[in-house]
């Protein structure tokens, strides 16, 4: 899943950043209020990592204006254990959930899954369809009750997909949510991720919809 970070301070941005790509995300990292404005404009993103005191536009100016869009993307917002008053405005605005400084990774990780579990009405830590059954947190799929080893790549597919269930996710919208800025992608990666998931978990999971995208649906599969 993509996240956007936006923090000013490179030290702690560094941290964030390599804790949360280690934690299976992909990450791109800003570092001023009117820079995640203009990303935010133009790509999706499954999660925002929001500081607030934040350069040339501050956090809860960023917030209001995504949320002012009728934007729902997660907000994660990033404070100071002093900034109460920062804290309630910026619950307010629509930020779902904040972590206070200084904070362990491991908890970033386990708060982006949750406010991702619930933005897909999901209650449930594990995502299942038919034999099959991924856990975000550890990183593990199951098929029939037996582990099949995935790629990173090849998990974060699936996961996008099984979090997707009965939707048509163009391939637009698979890259954007899989790779960041930084990454270089190949014309053809997108296929042979899903080749390879299909050898591994059964041709008969992931349909392709011609002229469209990818799905993995509960009903039968199309003939």
């Amino acid at each position: 899943m993509r996240i956007l970070l936006v923090e000013d301070d490179r030290m702690l941005g560094d941290g964030l950043q390599a804790g949360l790509t280690q934690a299976g995300y992909a990450v791109d990292w800003l570092r001023d209020g009117e820079a995640a404005v203009a990303a935010l404009s133009t790509e999706s993103f499954a999660a925002v990592v929001l500081d607030l005191g934040l350069p040339k536009r501050d956090g809860l100016s960023v917030l209001q204006w995504l949320r002012g869009r009728h934007d729902a993307t997660p907000v994660l917002i990033l404070t100071a254990r002093d900034q109460l008053e920062d804290r309630v405005r910026g619950l307010d605005l629509g930020a779902d959930d904040y972590v206070l400084k200084p904070f362990d990774l491991d908890e970033i990780a386990a708060r982006l899954r949750a406010l991702m579990r619930r933005a897909h009405g999901r209650p449930e830590p594990v995502l299942s369809l038919g034999e099959i059954a991924l856990n975000p947190a550890a990183r593990t799929v199951t098929r029939a009750g037996r582990a099949v080893e995935l790629t990173p790549r090849e998990f974060d597919l699936l996961h996008l997909l099984l979090e997707n269930t009965d939707r048509v996710l163009t391939r637009r919208t698979l890259e954007e949510q899989l790779y960041t800025w930084s990454d270089e992608v190949d014309s053809n990666a997108l296929e042979v991720h899903i080749h390879h998931l299909r050898r591994k978990l059964g041709n008969e999971l992931i349909r392709t919809v011609r002229g469209v995208g990818y799905m993995v649906s509960t009903g039968a599969p199309a003939p």
